[in-house]
């Protein structure tokens, strides 16, 4: 007779229905990414070889630059201003989008740090809404390391759960750590965001598809994220046995070929 291993008898019922909703967002979240791609008519690689080579070769040390304003402005802001339901914070950021792109590539450059702040406020808005203390330093440091998850314009098969499973250390400069190891990576995203906003004449529509594309995007990565973690939390099971049964549910089955 076969026993099942302690840590699976951990999942009851209802976490298991809530872990199934939550590999669903995960699956579907690039949906509109892909449209905004089929709007502007292109590939990744495409989009980003339309930069210019100063922009691009510039592009990391500017989106350190706004994760690093964007840390302590959302923060700040959300002390000025109540947190937003999701939709709205998309509908700000699409407007925004269009703003960025109207004037071109130097407009959109600009509307860049206003963008991650907006977006890192509203992952600090679930955060808080999902019962973490997002004064914590770590927890901050928790909602900076969701702008690690591939971006809407380049999830391959749903597969990239990296930034699921990086434990962040308890320590003083962990937002600093993860700022370096997310820097790059959001710097290719963002890449094709500007890109996309420097299409000539679709540029403020282009602008506006890729910042709804992007909202949506990364507010359902941060439910998730911080979704998995509440149920740990809530229902006294290890967040590493969640995200085994969690990957189990969100990753296609693979074709074996005979």
């Amino acid at each position: 007779m076969t026993t099942t291993p302690a840590e699976y008898d951990e999942i009851s019922p209802e976490m298991s229905a809530e872990l199934d909703r939550l590999a669903k967002r995960f699956r579907t979240a690039d949906g509109v990414g892909m449209q905004v791609l089929s709007m502007i008519g292109g590939q990744t690689d495409d989009l980003l070889g339309r930069l210019p080579m100063g922009v691009r070769q510039g592009l990391d040390r500017a989106t350190r630059r706004a994760l690093e304003t964007a840390f302590d402005a959302a923060q700040f802001s959300r002390g000025r201003v109540a947190d937003r339901p999701d939709w709205l914070n998309t509908v700000a950021a699409t407007a925004m989008g269009a703003v960025g792109g109207a004037g071109g590539l130097s407009t959109a450059l600009a509307e860049l740090p206003v963008t991650t702040t907006v977006l890192l406020r509203a992952i600090q808005g679930i955060a808080d809404e999902l019962g973490f203390d997002v004064t914590d330093p770590v927890v901050r440091a928790q909602c900076m390391q969701v702008f690690a998850a591939a971006g809407p314009l380049s999830r391959d098969d749903g597969t990239d759960m990296a930034f699921l499973t990086t434990r962040i250390a308890l320590s003083g400069p962990a937002v600093h750590g993860v700022i370096a190891r997310v820097a790059p990576r959001l710097a290719t995203v963002m890449g094709q965001k500007l890109a996309a906003q420097a299409v000539p004449v679709i540029g403020a529509a282009a602008g506006a598809a890729t910042n709804y594309a992007f909202t949506s995007y990364y507010q359902e990565m941060a439910r998730v994220y911080f979704g998995l973690r509440a149920l740990a939390r809530d229902g006294g099971v290890e967040v590493e046995t969640l995200l085994r049964e969690f990957r189990l549910r969100a990753e296609p089955p693979r074709e074996i070929s005979l």
